[in-house]
């Protein structure tokens, strides 16, 4: 697999020695779904996304064709990607897993599209992709996402006392809807989401408010749910840098997402900028890095 762009290795800070920060676009958020139809094409997408100085993005795996074109034109790039997959058993993995060996990238983030009522249901599965995985030599996290087995904030504690060396993708913005976090957060609620921060090898990039999964950035009234998460990321890199061996990348995925993530107005079309929304995060969470590596720690 092609190293992630030269330049943005050169110019990005490392802390510590040569711990690396890689920022990636989603190519889901590049979906515009527009009322027009207006879509732009991959080649377009990974052109915008290369030009705007990203290290790489996020591909579902889960269509093979459509995994080995978009990793092709990423390569071509100089990018590098991780590996998006949604599965329901311990044996859908395994298509994941050898395609992940034969085109590269730098993780797989898995979406467990279970949701088992009980813990005792759920150890089996986490078990099976992780043996998987270790026998494979493949990096695997696990995501904490809506609608699958870490749909919940407290049953996604109970998995890590299960299983403390878990390893998760954090996004966030998932927990602070589902359970309706108040503002300001409380403390019982920002220690739950310390320990799942402490528990995360990659981070997602997304804001939401206590109601909607996804805020518009720009909109000033909403920047105190922004200041909220630069904290809680600010956290994670922190404690990311503590656990990380001293030749580790930490990657961070902008994935502001469509509608219905997006808010649109009575016209279809939505109030914001996605786009210029994910230029933002991508320069907030590297000045964020470069902060943290001019204190040394």
């Amino acid at each position: 697999m092609a190293a992630p762009r030269s330049a943005a290795a050169c110019d990005e800070p490392r802390i510590g020695r040569v711990q690396r920060l890689l920022v990636l676009q989603s190519l889901w958020a590049m979906e515009r779904r527009r009322p027009d139809g207006q879509e732009w094409s991959l080649e377009e997408k990974i052109a915008m996304i290369a030009d705007a100085g990203f290290d790489g993005a996020s591909v579902d795996f889960g269509d093979a064709a459509c995994s080995r074109r978009a990793t092709a034109l990423l390569r071509e790039r100089g990018l590098t990607w991780q590996v998006e997959c949604f599965v329901a058993t311990v044996a859908g993995l395994r298509p994941i897993v050898e395609l992940h060996r034969e085109l590269g990238g730098t993780h797989i983030n898995l979406l467990p599209t279970i949701r088992p009522y009980t813990l005792d249901e759920a150890v089996p599965f986490v078990e099976g992709w992780r043996d998987m995985a270790r026998a494979a030599g493949v990096d695997l996290l696990i995501e904490t996402h809506r609608n699958v087995l870490t749909t919940d904030l407290i049953f996604t504690l109970h998995l890590l006392d299960r299983f403390p060396d878990l390893r998760l993708e954090a996004d966030l913005s998932h927990f602070l809807v589902g359970r309706e976090f108040g503002y300001p957060v409380s403390d019982e609620n920002q220690a739950h989401v310390h320990r799942i921060l402490d528990a995360s090898w990659a981070i997602q990039g997304r804001v939401g408010s206590r109601e909607q999964i996804q805020v518009p950035i720009t909109f000033p009234h909403l920047g105190h749910w922004l200041d909220l998460f630069l904290g809680w990321w600010e956290y994670g890199i922190r404690s990311w840098h503590r656990r990380a061996g001293p030749d580790a990348t930490l990657t961070f995925l902008c994935e502001l997402g469509p509608k219905e993530y997006a808010i649109t107005g009575a016209d279809g079309y939505e109030l914001s900028d996605r786009w210029q929304e994910a230029l933002i995060l991508k320069d907030l969470i590297r000045e964020l890095w470069r902060r943290i590596a001019a204190e040394g720690r």
